[in-house]
């Protein structure tokens, strides 16, 4: 029977309208700011009082807000002019140190809106997109941004920052083919405000089941144009819709088809290393073997360190679960961090082969479709606990995926 923590179960309603009424006016920040600046700075005695705020540089302001929840943050905005300003800062939101992520889920397939979980103060909030994305959407994110691609025809992609509202449309890669599957993944750089979009594509080869063409495309906001430095035709293999970028290598899944039916797992990793421009030797020929048999496979970046969570399969039936792993990349090995516990896998109830997971610097989210409990695990503490979102609905949970605050 599932336990749940207390408090995990608070709510509270932070819809993209309600974010914009915690923002004032400029009229209404600039008559607090006169307010403020009597009470602070002049005295009745002809003293003068110097607040410590007044003198603080906007980057230590920045900082000091990245320490706070994230609704915190949102109503910082409105106390002043100022706190306006840095909290919408270009820059906030990818030089401040890092806070613990938010983990975001749709709630139904045409929805653009759904729930966020924030581990810093344990409550679940009501959040709206500002865009018109869908729960079958592609996603990433990273340093507070979120990428989300259009999943039918792959040519329309969205970058935004939930927290200050601004959002850009990107057309997706050249070429005009429409893939059989896709993955996304994306990074930005806290230091130069400098982001870049990968997609990996994966179509079979027409008249040949045994071959599937492989690409990567880059986009890198500085240059505002696509690359396409790679393209390998995968014997056997396919890619899929799971990737993400570590210490500036891209790493992606691949899947084995079961035509060949040489592979002794159905899973396998590919890197790439983003700074070459050039591709020179097989992406599958120096792949990386998965740990064991998995029903499915996560990828996520915690503190540039590779993880993945995998589903472990049955040594007669692969593709029946049998439990959840956690292990982490270290020199083309994987190193075994974490394997659930049997009294959590049991709380999922009936547990799908096929589950979602992210996480970003010490927690791990696993999730099982359908369900309204989230699990999450702190590799730092190595600790298990139950997170229940309240007031969902068992069977309209469709996607879910995090949202940091950096």
């Amino acid at each position: 029977m599932a336990t749940f923590m207390d408090g995990e179960t608070s709510w509270e309603s932070h819809s993209y309208t309600s974010w914009e009424s915690h923002a004032v006016s400029q009229q209404a920040c600039e008559a607090a700011d006169y307010q403020t600046g009597l009470e602070i700075h002049g005295r009745n005695d002809g003293g003068l009082r110097i607040s410590l705020e007044a003198i603080l540089p906007d980057d230590i302001l920045e900082k000091i807000f990245s320490f706070m929840p994230i609704a915190c943050v949102v109503r910082l905005a409105s106390v002043c002019s100022r706190w306006y300003r840095v909290v919408h800062s270009r820059s906030s939101w990818t030089t401040a140190l890092p806070q613990k992520p938010w983990y975001f889920m749709f709630t139904t397939s045409d929805c653009v809106g759904g729930h966020a979980y924030d581990p810093s103060v344990r409550k679940w909030y009501n959040i709206t997109l500002p865009c018109d994305v869908k729960s079958n959407w592609i996603s990433s994110s990273s340093c507070g941004l979120v990428c989300f691609m259009e999943n039918d025809k792959r040519n329309e992609i969205h970058v935004f920052n939930p927290l200050v509202k601004g959002w850009k449309s990107l057309q997706g890669p050249p070429g005009g083919d429409n893939p059989d599957y896709s993955a996304l993944a994306m990074f930005a750089n806290r230091k130069s405000s400098v982001y870049t979009v990968t997609v990996a594509k994966s179509k079979q080869v027409p008249g040949d089941f045994l071959q599937w063409e492989f690409s990567i495309h880059i986009y890198e906001s500085e240059s505002c144009c696509w690359i396409t430095p790679v393209r390998e035709v995968f014997m056997g293999w396919r890619g899929g819709d799971e990737s993400v970028v570590c210490n500036g290598v891209l790493y992606c899944l691949i899947y084995a088809t079961g035509i060949v039916g040489t592979a002794d797992f159905r899973h396998g990793l590919i890197m790439y290393d983003l700074s070459v421009r050039s591709h020179g030797s097989s992406l599958k020929r120096n792949s990386i073997p998965v740990p064991c048999s998995l029903t499915c496979g996560r990828l996520m970046n915690l503190k540039d360190r590779l993880v993945m969570v995998g589903g472990i399969g049955k040594p007669d039936r692969p593709d029946i679960i049998k439990g959840i792993g956690i292990w982490e990349l270290c020199k083309k090995e994987w190193r075994e961090i974490a394997r659930m516990p049997h009294r959590f896998f049991q709380g999922f109830g009936e547990f799908d082969d096929v589950f979602a997971s992210s996480g970003m610097e010490d927690l791990v989210y696993i999730q099982s479709y359908g369900s309204p409990t989230l699990l999450v695990f702190d590799m730092s503490q190595k600790q298990w606990r139950w997170s229940m979102l309240a007031g969902a609905n068992r069977g309209t949970i469709r996607y879910l995926q995090q949202l940091e605050n950096s």
